[in-house]
Formats: C-alpha cells, sequence, structure tokens
C-alpha cells in the first residue's frame, strides 16, 4: 500500500489518518502496522529523506584488492626496452622457459612486449567462475599499451593467496603519435583496462545468514544520524533491534518470532527513509582554489574589508637621434616610465549579521568582489576570529 498524497494543513493530515483508519479496519492489518506508518509519515513527508542503504555499510561485507604481475605482448614497437627495464626481459625468459623455450644467455632485442602491474577489486560474495574488470599499467618506459593482450596472470589479496586469474585484450582509452617535430599524446595510453577479464578462482567464505546481529557502519560518522536510524528500523519492526553504538555504527539483532535470515531483515529495512545530518563544514583546497561549504554553516557578527596594494610599472623607451648631417650628437635611448599605484581605496568595509546562511555568505563576497582565493583567507580569519561556526578541513 503506497500513499503518495502531499499533506499540505492540518484538515487534509486529519481526514488522511481518518481514511486510513477505515482502510485498516477493513483489511484487519495490525495496529502495531498502522503505528509504524504514523511515526514513518514526517520522514516519508521530507524532501531531504535518504534510504538507509545510501548511508550505511554492513559490516563484513566488504570489497578486497587484488593484485598481479604480467605481461602484455603484442605491441607495435612500444613496449619496454630491455636494456632500461631488465625485469621485463627476466620475465619473458622465465615465462619462454614454462613453455619449453630456452633463451637464456641470448641476445634479446624486441619492443613488443611491456611489464604491467595488475589490480582488480574482487566484490562480496563472488562466486567461483564470476567475472570482474581488471586494470592494467606499465612499470616500464612502454609508450603506449595499443593492441596488447595480457597474458595469464594470477592475482593475489593481501594473505597471499591466488583468488583470480586475468588475461586477454588491454582497452586503452588514450593513444600517441610521434613525428620528426612533433609528438602528440592524448589521456593516457599507458594504461588500460580488460573489461570481465578476470575469472575468480577462490571465494571468500562468509555466511551472511548464519549471523544472529550485524553492525550498520555508517559512511559519514554522526551521532544524529545513528539515532535516527536505529528509531526508524525500531519504528518499522515495531520492537527495539536496532541500538547506535557510537557515530559510526548500529547493532542491529534478529528480532524475536521473525520468520526470515538477517538477509531478509537487511532487505525490510534498507529501503526506510532516514534524514542523516551533518556537522557544519567547509572543505578548502589552497592548491586549486575550490571551497566547498556545508547548508548549516553559520556566520556570526563580523565586518570583512578585503583589499589590495597593486603597483604596475610600465616602461616605454624612446629613441633619441641627431638631426641628419649633423656634425656632432649620437643615437641615446631616453627611458619613459609610468608608474601607477592602486591602494584599494575604493574597497568598501562589508558587515555580516548574526545566524548568516552559506547563501547570504556567498553573495556577500561575491559583492565586494572577492575572488576564490581570498574568500579562502577571508574564511580563515573568520575562523580565528571565532565568528565561523564551523569546522575548517584543510585538503
Amino acid at each position: 500500500m503506497i500513499f503518495a498524497k502531499k499533506i499540505t494543513d492540518k484538515n487534509n493530515f486529519a481526514q488522511l489518518v481518518k481514511n486510513m483508519f477505515g482502510r485498516i479496519k477493513q483489511s484487519g492489518l495490525a495496529l502495531t502496522a498502522f503505528m509504524a506508518f504514523l511515526i514513518a509519515l514526517p520522514c516519508m513527508a521530507d524532501a531531504k529523506t535518504t534510504r538507509i542503504k545510501d548511508i550505511v555499510n554492513i559490516e563484513g561485507v566488504r570489497d578486497n584488492q587484488l593484485v598481479g604481475y604480467g605481461l602484455v605482448v603484442g605491441l607495435n614497437g612500444t613496449g619496454d626496452s630491455l636494456n632500461n627495464s631488465p625485469f621485463t626481459e627476466q620475465s619473458m625468459i622465465a615465462m619462454l622457459e614454462r613453455l619449453g623455450v630456452n633463451v637464456r644467455g641470448q641476445n634479446l632485442n624486441t619492443g613488443n612486449v611491456a611489464a604491467v602491474m595488475v589490480t582488480a577489486t574482487l566484490p562480496p560474495f563472488a562466486n567461483q567462475g564470476s567475472r570482474i574488470d581488471v586494470s592494467v599499467a606499465t612499470i616500464g618506459d612502454s609508450d603506449s599499451l595499443q593492441g596488447g593482450t595480457l597474458l595469464v596472470t594470477p592475482l593475489i589479496a593481501a594473505d597471499g593467496e591466488v583468488y583470480a586469474v586475468a588475461q586477454g585484450p588491454v582497452n586503452i582509452a588514450g593513444f600517441s603519435a610521434e613525428g620528426a617535430g612533433a609528438t602528440f599524446v592524448r589521456n593516457t595510453p599507458t594504461a588500460g583496462r580488460i573489461p570481465e577479464g578476470g575469472i575468480v578462482e577462490r571465494e571468500i567464505d562468509f555466511a551472511l545468514t548464519d549471523f544472529q546481529e550485524i553492525r550498520l557502519a555508517l559512511r559519514n560518522p554522526d551521532f544524529t544520524t545513528a539515532r535516527r536510524i536505529a528509531r526508524a528500523i525500531n519504528g518499522f519492526l515495531s520492537s527495539d533491534v536496532a541500538t547506535p553504538e557510537n557515530s559510526a555504527s548500529v547493532k542491529l539483532s534478529m528480532p524475536s518470532g521473525f520468520r526470515g535470515t538477517i538477509v531478509d531483515l537487511i532487505t525490510d529495512i534498507e529501503q526506510l527513509p532516514v534524514r542523516p545530518d551533518q556537522p557544519a563544514r567547509v572543505v578548502i583546497d589552497e592548491r586549486s582554489g575550490v571551497i566547498v561549504m556545508g547548508s548549516d554553516v553559520r556566520i556570526s557578527t563580523v565586518a570583512i574589508a578585503q583589499g589590495t596594494l597593486t603597483i604596475r610599472i610600465t616602461e616605454t623607451p624612446q629613441v633619441s637621434q641627431p638631426n641628419p648631417f649633423s656634425p656632432q650628437g649620437q643615437t641615446v635611448v631616453v627611458p619613459r616610465t609610468e608608474l601607477e599605484v592602486n591602494a584599494g581605496e575604493d574597497v568598501k568595509l562589508g558587515i555580516l549579521e548574526t545566524g548568516v546562511t552559506l547563501q547570504d555568505l556567498v553573495t556577500g563576497l561575491n559583492r565586494l568582489g572577492v575572488a576564490p582565493r581570498d574568500t579562502i583567507t577571508i574564511l580563515q580569519a573568520i575562523k580565528a576570529a571565532g565568528a565561523l561556526q564551523a569546522e575548517i578541513q584543510t585538503m
């Protein structure tokens, strides 16, 4: 049963509840289900809510990183130079020996082979025989992997065990062209991907159905959000099965009398809407001049003035020559210097009142003609003055 009608006033709300109660009596639904609907109703009416599955992770359900070392063959002269990449030569000799070809001690000179590092992400609950995408990147002086094919490469995890094997043609998104007097390179031709190029050979044992309780890990830890998640789950299940442990986790136990496994429980609660909260924060990247401010950033009463001293010096030398056929005189260069000083006399003092919102702050700084890099300095000065009610995080 879905209710999508927007509540605009108290009369509509009362009529909706009356209709709901009549439907519940007719359909024989439990009163607890009706109470759960009333608890979740404010969240359903709030457009800023987010599903629980979008803001939490299930503890234990995680990816695993895989890495391997391999060779890419079939390059059109853009591979590693064996003199500068001895590991490529050693790997190629070992590979040929495993195939019954003995070239040890021979002078190898080929530019069609490149040594690469192969990486992949093993998703949770990946079954044996399923395929995963792999990434390939050169570690030698190869110019491009275009047209290359990765040979069989075992992929290992942090425990040293092989969990997948990769092989296949490498797809790159860039290319390079070189002539006698110019070189053109687009994107990165020394890195590429092999879609579904890895085959899972070993599964990670994790029996989630045997668990009687799990922990929900918040992606953005916050005490208020953790409590809201627990209240939404308890209201939906009409039982105190969710407990916020701290700002980063909520413990969820199997409710008594629940018909199903922990997977069924997760499926039932992951669609519940919750309004996440976050601290007021300003993120600054001084290298690129990027500023990101949260919606809850507030400013106490403060006056702002921004100005710079600009000195511009323009040299316009002039040449002075003697009159034609003059018996005396010589050509000289006469300096002409124009000096312009701008001390910022037209800079005005701006006042921001208490409780200024993010939009008001940005509007005020724009009216002052403040550049992004100057805004960074102003925000840091406001924070030092104790007028910025937010945390400044520098990247």
